[in-house]
């Protein structure tokens, strides 16, 4: 959802930081690696309980998230190499944070909420998932109402205020699912076959079809060489003729011997 609806004015503003960092030597690769080990500091924070420290360090990690892209572009770096590293840090950072909110529900909450980050990080990565897969047989599977931009944003709101932060991730869980669905229901009809129309016959469409493959097959054949249909014609024609000529033959010798010699 942030993609298809905020990426664009996020782009307008973070071009001219993108250019400033490429001006002063700084690459798209070193923001990646950066957001990386922040995304770690906050893990490591969210786990032993400093909420706060993990929410600010969370923040601090998106915002070089945001700048490698337009640092890649504004320095002519863009390449599949930058692009894979990227999505892979991405990854990783999921599971970094959602793993150390597992560690913090199981060690405040005990029992099996520690379990419900990691279904929301099995969701995440099966929506990730599809959009990779889809992407490399050449369909589009990109939007839905819960991706990584809306479930940050939604864990940080449940560590601002930990005693929403179970609701927090049933909600994330729920969302989302429904958006493994949608890419599920996109892809799938992107890759359906176009329905094909039955075949319309029509016996005035035929028979002209056949009187004009009748017509090319005379037109084309040599004085030598007719149609099927020409040579039965002809064949027919000097039977009747031999017939008739056979018949006057014997009337007129029927006319002899009745008048004699």
């Amino acid at each position: 959802m942030f993609d298809g609806r905020w990426r664009a004015r996020v782009d307008q503003g973070t071009t001219p930081l993108g250019a400033a960092l490429s001006r002063i030597g700084v690459t798209a690769d070193q923001l990646t690696l950066t957001g990386l080990v922040m995304a770690a500091g906050a893990a490591v924070a969210i786990g032993s309980g400093h909420l706060w420290i993990g929410v600010l360090l969370l923040v601090a990690s998106g915002l070089p998230d945001l700048l490698d892209g337009p640092v890649a572009k504004a320095s002519g770096t863009a390449a599949p190499r930058g692009a894979f590293f990227d999505s892979v840090a991405d990854r990783v950072t999921d599971t970094l944070l959602l793993g150390g909110v597992g560690w913090y529900l199981a060690s405040t909450h005990g029992g099996r909420s520690a379990l419900l980050p990691f279904a929301v990080l099995g969701a995440a990565t099966l929506v990730s998932y599809e959009r990779a897969k889809a992407e490399s047989l050449g369909f589009n599977a990109k939007g839905g109402i819960m991706e990584r931009a809306e479930r940050i944003v939604l864990l940080g709101i449940g560590l601002v205020w930990s005693p929403l932060l179970v609701p927090v991730l049933w909600v994330m869980l729920v969302l989302t699912l429904a958006t493994a669905v949608q890419r599920f229901v996109m892809v799938w009809r992107q890759a359906s076959p176009a329905p094909r129309e039955a075949p319309r016959w029509r016996t005035g469409r035929v028979e002209s079809r056949w009187r004009q493959w009748r017509e090319t097959a005379v037109l084309r054949s040599g004085p030598e060489q007719r149609a099927p249909g020409g040579r039965w014609r002809d064949r027919r024609q000097r039977v009747l003729a031999s017939r008739s000529t056979r018949a006057g033959q014997a009337r007129r010798s029927r006319r002899r011997v009745i008048s004699g010699p």
